[in-house]
């Protein structure tokens, strides 16, 4: 367990144990942190033989555990590098969803643990393996995930009692009783019916069809420029892209978008997009949108004021309708980010002022902890939000456009020599991304990659080493992996 309630779930245990007769002991060892170690319980169980009780162990020993209960897809996959898991004796009981680990979640790429080797090992290391989101089914039923591993060891038959022990186990507890029985009751029932369910090695991607009307003239007139003017290889992105520029400015700013990518269409028809799928035309509708829609303080504050946000914050969190719940941010602002959101001219000339620029920004340059759901505060982030009208004569938004067109300029540039090529020079916007620190080193390690283009534009497997070379980027914060495979590319 990790922080999901693996204190109740043991004290349930221990009691349930200890009601039917059984001598109980419980022993826990935490993690060093939130996700970066996980709480290990251990509960041993044994009924008296002839009146004298038993002598119970502290740990667990490799190879005589008879049920390993695991609160998050990798944790049962540590629980198997551990031993504590064998096939002639284990019964393992593991929610499917991911609560992400710090390790994970610092990898600038996918650094997603692969859920399907856990169940590979679990279904070569465990007797049996009951495995499903628990987590989802808990929250569906307005519990948490202990009551559903409950239900689960329940079902699972392993433990001497029957399922009536257990609901007087949970009815004992008293408050919040009643949800922990719902969560208990749906565990059971899915345990028995449909122990195992399909895990995809990847989250499923969803991209919305095109619609025949969007509700609106404007969107509208969006929708048909799509349908009439691009191939329908092309239609789900597109409208992802439309949806999402229009989302960040306005109706005006995703015409411009697909100004843009008609032109884009227009040069790979020119070298035989049609016989590739389009690939050029569909991978530029991501990440041209992508790049358009980049994050600045505009945007940051706009998502922070939503009231959306504050309603998935209450829903996260269960807050009851007579509640407040006030949300803290960590925020560090630099005067790079004030001066890229003031008027090009204004900003550059602050920027061209190093003494200037310096003394604002030890005024500017400090983090704050900001509670968006005060008054001051709120009004704060939604006046910045209202600044989305002046974004395009920002000179943040100026910069961008550069970058952009010289980078499509690059891509474009090498459909001739290397069509494969000019479609993976698209994907390294994918280096890209976030705002302040994270957007520096993004860029920093853009524009390392694609200044190894002119090395590849002649090499046949030019594409498969850009591509290494954006994987490269994204394995490390640093950049050490990256500065491995430029030296390498250099010696090519």
């Amino acid at each position: 367990m990790g922080g999901q309630g693996g204190g109740v779930l043991t004290d349930w245990i221990v009691a349930l144990a200890e009601a039917q007769g059984f001598a109980a002991q419980s022993t826990s060892v935490p993690g060093v942190a939130q996700r970066t170690g996980a709480t290990i319980y251990y509960v041993e169980m044994l009924p008296p033989r002839d009146g004298v009780a038993p002598i119970l162990s502290l740990m667990p020993t490799p190879g005589d555990v008879d049920v390993v209960i695991a609160a998050e897809m990798m944790e049962a996959g540590r629980s198997i590098l551990r031993g504590l898991v064998t096939p002639d004796r284990t019964v393992m009981i593991a929610s499917t969803h991911r609560s992400l680990a710090v390790s994970e979640k610092e990898v600038p790429g996918d650094g997603i643990g692969d859920p399907l080797a856990v169940i590979d090992a679990a279904d070569f290391a465990a007797k049996r393996t009951i495995a499903f989101d628990m987590e989802a089914l808990a929250s569906q039923n307005g519990s948490v995930i202990s009551a559903a591993l409950f239900g689960v060891l329940a079902a699972a038959g392993v433990l001497p009692f029957d399922r009536a022990a257990f609901e007087a186990t949970i009815k004992a507890g008293g408050r919040g009783a009643e949800a922990s029985l719902r969560a208990f009751d749906a565990a059971y029932a899915r345990a028995r019916e449909k122990p195992r369910e399909e895990v995809a090695a990847f989250p499923r991607k969803r991209i919305d069809a095109l619609p025949d009307f969007a509700g609106h003239p404007s969107l509208d007139k969006l929708v048909g420029r799509i349908r009439a003017e691009f191939p329908d290889v092309a239609h789900g992105l597109l409208f992802a892209g439309v949806k999402r520029l229009v989302d960040f400015q306005d109706p005006a700013y995703a015409d411009e978008y697909l100004d843009r990518l008609g032109a884009l269409l227009g040069r790979d028809r020119e070298h035989g997009g049609a016989s590739r799928d389009f690939a050029f035309t569909v991978t530029a509708a991501k990440y041209v949108a992508v790049a358009m829609a980049y994050d600045d303080v505009i945007r940051v504050a706009d998502l922070k004021a939503r009231a959306a946000r504050f309603a998935r914050v209450r829903a996260e969190v269960g807050a009851k309708g007579d509640q407040i719940v006030y949300t803290t941010e960590y925020m560090h602002p630099r005067m790079d980010e004030v001066c890229g959101t003031l008027p090009k001219g204004l900003g550059q000339w602050i920027e061209d002022r190093p003494t200037l620029f310096s003394s604002l920004d030890r005024l500017v340059n400090r983090g704050r902890r900001v509670r968006t759901g005060t008054v001051l505060w709120f009004l704060g982030l939604y006046l910045v939000s209202s600044l989305r009208g002046t974004r395009r004569g920002t000179l943040r938004h100026h910069r961008e456009r550069l970058h952009r067109e010289a980078w499509l300029a690059t891509a474009t540039g090498l459909l001739s020599p290397n069509y494969d090529l000019a479609v993976e020079a698209l994907n390294c916007r994918r280096l890209v991304k976030g705002y302040s620190d994270t957007h520096v080193r993004g860029l920093s390690k853009f524009d390392r990659v694609m200044a190894a283009v002119p090395l590849l534009a002649g090499r046949e497997d030019g594409a498969d080493w850009l591509r290494r070379l954006r994987q490269a980027a994204l394995m490390d914060e640093q950049g050490i992996a990256l500065d491995g495979a430029l030296k390498t590319i250099a010696t090519l």
